[in-house]
């Protein structure tokens, strides 16, 4: 798996040249010092700043990367690339550009950058931050030890907004050595709970036993948190042994998933959005009118039925639905039945059909969901069935799907048995570990054609 550093990095790089080739545009159609130039030579000065631009920023990258402080760090850095920039550009101008080249139009779109560098990134450190404290695109941090590496990690956390992380406190028995010092190991479930925790960084040199390792990560399943190493002795991890980062420090998955990898979510997101959109325009577009005026003529309520059920990092969300049942007043804590007569007719074949789950391409749309993962289910069977299985919350590592393996293979429907919801889980479990997009395209192909799909339907 790639770091966190490496696809930073490409991050950054992709907004500076943006940046950079939206500076030249402008200078391109507002100065009249370019009179002078025909297309062939704007096409050379184009390949030269971004040439000189990835050489500057290749150079100077771990310190383009993290701050330390605050915003005025960003600022120096960027300064720093800059003067950096301007030296590789005018060499790369002598060694290529044409004799009577022009040094001022390289100067004011070199200017023009600078300025476009600091306003970009002043705003958009500003809105992360907003984001964040709203509690949008970050996970919730607990640092497990007090010591100088934990130090060293809250601050790297807090001021780079970019790796999305907010740090929430620490968990140790040194009660009285810092006011962020939350409370002691034993009390993990009730913090993590609290706090609405997402992930746990552990500093403390006494997990690096094997038995006290698998332990925590056993309590981190229970209670579904994502939890990370950060080893004391960076050196040695970072030459011996291929691993994550976050910021400029090495951290130890010990738990690593296929979709922990920003390039896999990246594309399945991209899927994501594509098929949910065609299906938006192509099918729902014309289909929903119809099932509006069916639904309503069957019994009273609205179109849609709406649900908080758990999503990703056990974040509750709205789940959206075509209503298939009488309004009742139990929706929330009754669980639907074979031969159930809060199902209207209409709603028996929305159910047969599957077509009462294609309101939550909505939720796909606006990320809240994938078109495949675990299905999400209601709060209680949430807060009922974490207890009696384990490692069910694990399921909620990744976003939840409006199909996914469990269902194909016929686990849906009513879970009247314990036994069933662990086959869920069971087949949850092996498709988050051993995800790729082709199983995502398997799995949507048995959906829309398989018969398993609807072994247990209702």
């Amino acid at each position: 798996m790639e770091s966190n550093e490496t696809e930073l990095s490409f991050l950054y790089l992709f907004f500076d040249l943006i940046i950079l080739n939206v500076a030249i545009a402008i200078i391109i159609s507002v100065t009249p010092l370019l009179n002078g130039l025909n297309i062939h030579d704007i096409s050379l000065y184009l390949l030269h700043a971004n040439m000189s631009a990835v050489i500057a920023y290749s150079a100077l990258t771990r310190k383009n990367l993290y701050l330390h402080d605050n915003f005025l760090n960003r600022v120096r850095r960027i300064t720093n690339r800059l003067l950096v920039f301007i030296v590789v550009s005018f060499i790369i101008a002598q060694l290529f550009l044409p004799r009577n080249y022009s040094g001022l139009f390289i100067v004011i779109y070199t200017a023009l950058f600078y300025v476009g560098e600091l306003i970009f990134y002043y705003f958009l450190y500003g809105y992360l931050r907003l984001s964040r404290s709203k509690g949008f695109y970050v996970h919730r941090v607990l640092i497990i030890g007090l010591n100088d590496m934990s130090t060293f990690l809250r601050h790297l956390l807090s001021n780079n907004p970019m790796l999305g992380y907010e740090f929430v406190g620490y968990v140790s028995d040194k009660q009285d050595e810092d006011e962020n010092i939350l409370g002691s190991i034993d009390k993990l479930a009730t913090l993590v709970r609290d706090n609405e925790v997402d992930f746990l960084f552990v500093t403390n040199s006494a997990y690096n036993d094997l038995k006290k390792t698998k332990e925590l990560l056993a309590i981190c399943n229970k209670i579904g948190v994502r939890l990370r190493f950060v080893p004391e002795n960076q050196y040695w991890f970072r030459t011996k042994m291929n691993m994550e980062s976050i910021g400029s420090l090495v951290v130890f998955n010990p738990q690593e998933i296929p979709l922990d990898d920003l390039k896999s979510r990246f594309f399945k997101r991209v899927f994501d959005l594509c098929f949910s959109i065609l299906v938006l325009i192509f099918v729902i577009s014309w289909l929903f009118p119809i099932l509006a005026i069916l639904i309503k003529l069957s019994s009273k309520g609205p179109v849609f039925f709406r649900q908080k059920r758990t999503g990703i990092n056990n974040k509750t969300f709205t789940c959206l639905k075509f209503r298939s049942m009488r309004m009742s007043n139990d929706a929330d804590e009754k669980q639907a039945t074979k031969g159930d007569n809060r199902i209207t007719l209409i709603g028996k074949f929305l159910r047969k059909s599957n077509l009462d789950e294609f309101p939550q391409f909505l939720n796909v749309l606006i990320g809240q969901m994938s078109i495949v993962g675990p299905r999400p289910h209601m709060l209680k069977h949430t807060d009922q069935y974490s207890e009696l299985i384990d490692y069910y919350r694990v399921r909620h590592y990744v976003k939840p799907g409006i199909t996914g393996w469990a269902q194909v293979n016929g686990y849906r429907g009513e879970t009247d048995e314990l036994w069933k919801m662990q086959k869920r889980v069971e087949y949850d479990m092996k498709y988050l570990e051993n995800w790729t997009f082709g199983w995502d395209i398997r799995i949507i192909f048995l959906t829309i054609f398989g018969k398993s799909a609807y072994k247990n339907a209702l």
